[in-house]
């Protein structure tokens, strides 16, 4: 792993943390979320990961939606960040890493506690009123990462927050690419692999692209979580030339 790049990443993270401790604060909504797409663009330039944004919506302007993507690795959090920064909906294991589960918590993201009922309907009921109140929540609905080439079953659960809100879903598919346009080995984070290994992939690697493209929102007006759930993840595989 070469050492200064490294380096300059843990500075960046801890910069990062120093910020949500002593600036988060005192500034309001609006500043938070331009300082997470920025600090999350950076992080990703020490990477040497850069996102191309495509467009197949035709042009759509995202302003009230459940934002939705496939789900590959740990960067894609910081991929849709540098677009828009987003709450985004995670396992509540992550809420207990060393130093990315805390930055996740000040970022405004969401923790889900499977199994426990009771919370798992709180935070739903919250998610339905911050879609209402515009918040861009985001979620990955395979639930875990998977290997590029392939798409995994979409959960629908979360989709119900949509119909009951009264919002269409925005869905992203999302690819990392080398210097010839074909998919990247490093960025995939599946498996026993660990978020160290993973980190020194990435580090190790040159000319990763991120591709993230925004296809035509999904209207969920009078639908099933079901019909939703599986008309996003054919969107989102027939963009990334995936076959169900």
């Amino acid at each position: 792993m070469p050492k200064l790049r490294f380096a300059r990443v843990l500075l960046h993270v801890f910069a990062g943390v120093l910020t949500c401790a002593i600036v988060f604060p005192f500034i309001s909504a609006t500043k938070r979320e331009a300082l997470v797409k920025r600090w999350s663009l950076q992080l990703l330039t020490l990477c040497k990961v850069k996102v191309r944004m495509l467009d197949q919506s035709g042009g759509q302007i995202p302003e009230h939606a459940l934002i939705i993507a496939n789900h590959v690795s740990w960067l894609d959090i910081f991929v849709i960040n540098s677009w828009q920064a987003c709450h985004f909906v995670a396992k509540a294991d992550i809420r207990g890493w060393p130093i990315a589960g805390w930055l996740s918590a000040q970022a405004g993201t969401i923790f889900l506690a499977r199994g426990k009922q009771r919370e798992v309907r709180r935070i739903y009921e919250g998610l339905v009123h911050q879609l209402r109140d515009n918040k861009r929540i985001a979620f990955f609905p395979e639930g875990t990462t998977g290997a590029q080439g392939g798409i995994l079953p979409f959960h629908p659960n979360l989709f119900e927050a949509a119909i009951e809100a009264q919002v269409p879903v925005l869905p992203f598919a999302l690819r990392y690419v080398d210097a010839n346009g074909g998919l990247h080995s490093a960025a995939d984070f599946i498996g026993e692999m660990t978020f160290a290994e993973s980190m020194k992939l990435i580090l190790q690697s040159e000319s990763m692209t991120a591709e993230l493209t925004q296809l035509p929102m999904i209207s969920t007006d009078g639908e099933h979580r079901r019909e939703v759930a599986q008309v996003a993840r054919a969107a989102v595989a027939n963009a990334l030339g995936v076959k169900l």
